[in-house]
């Protein structure tokens, strides 16, 4: 894959033109992704005064945490994981939103005879997020009867459709609708998508761009989102063109899942990745209250800001 930096534009324009961005994914390069790596493949960060390094995390759970520490600028998360990090007092808020649907589903197998999370109870599900998917798991449990200890719950780390597959579990919260659910077809088996927001859920942000308000350098935020901005225009525009420039960048990329799965994945990129949901968030927040998953009250200007916002 083309290294996702852009040093070698330093020699190109002025020195202080230049802003170093280091942006932390959420998992491996995946059409997730899309937006980031096409806003360099086609210069938007270079016009945008950029040097954009992204790096991957060796533990899921790692991103925001990694902003927190400083480590790194930016960092793809979830909005659930947004709202649990910061009643943990880690300085991370949402500046921008990648994919602006949910894209976690509870999976089963479709033969299994699971086909509501009620059918679980007795049963093993896997996370690979502890903590905001543990909370998922037990609000849509709590929304069919169950309480939370009526399945067994286990950690899977990255292992998700292999662990679904070879019966280490019988359900899987975390998996991506976009994904898991085809990489199960390709391997013979058909999977079944139990949707958190209509197992009382509210919609939230599925993929989000965090920073820390005070470090970041706010113009350089504004400026990444306004790149990953247009090349989202790009996607949406012409979808097959996209796939290729994306594919290109990477032979890993090339594969029968990964197309399969950009299908399911563009549709879904936020068209203005700064715009902020307010209400979303207000939500979201009041519902883990409910839960009892976190004490509630957090203000909206501590989970979210529009960085545009005079």
């Amino acid at each position: 894959m083309k290294a996702l930096t852009l040093a070698l534009a330093a020699f190109a324009l002025p020195a202080h033109a230049q802003t170093d961005l280091t942006v932390m994914l959420d998992w491996f390069v995946n059409p997730d992704h899309a937006p980031i790596v096409l806003a360099e493949e086609l210069g938007y960060f270079t016009e945008a005064g950029l040097v954009v390094e992204v790096v991957t995390p060796s533990d899921p759970n790692d991103p925001p945490r990694m902003v927190a520490a400083g480590r790194v600028d930016i960092a793809v998360s979830y909005q659930p994981q947004l709202h649990l990090s910061r009643h943990q007092d880690l300085p991370v808020t949402r500046v921008g939103t990648l994919v602006e649907t949910p894209l976690t589903c509870l999976v089963v197998l479709a033969d299994s005879g699971i086909e509501s999370p009620a059918d679980l109870e007795g049963r093993k599900v896997g996370f690979a997020v502890a903590g905001v998917q543990e909370v998922m798991l037990d609000a849509m449990l709590s929304d069919s009867g169950l309480a939370p200890d009526a399945v067994e719950q286990i950690n899977i780390g990255w292992s998700i459709s292999p662990a679904l597959m070879s019966g280490q579990v019988d359900g899987v919260i975390g998996a991506f609708r976009n994904f898991e659910l085809n990489q199960l077809r390709l391997e013979g088996f058909e999977g079944r998508c139990l949707y958190p927001e209509a197992h009382g859920i509210p919609a939230y942000d599925e993929l989000i761009y965090l920073a820390d308000p005070a470090r970041m350098d706010a113009a350089a935020v504004a400026g990444f989102l306004a790149a990953t901005e247009r090349a989202t225009a790009f996607i949406k525009n012409d979808p097959e063109a996209a796939w290729t420039v994306f594919a290109a960048t990477a032979s890993e990329l090339q594969t029968p899942l990964n197309e399969a799965a950009w299908a399911d994945t563009w549709p879904r990129f936020a068209a203005r990745p700064a715009a902020l949901d307010a209400g979303r968030y207000l939500r979201f927040e009041a519902f883990l209250q409910n839960q009892g998953a976190t004490p509630g009250g957090l203000p909206l200007s501590d989970l979210a800001i529009d960085v545009n916002a005079p």
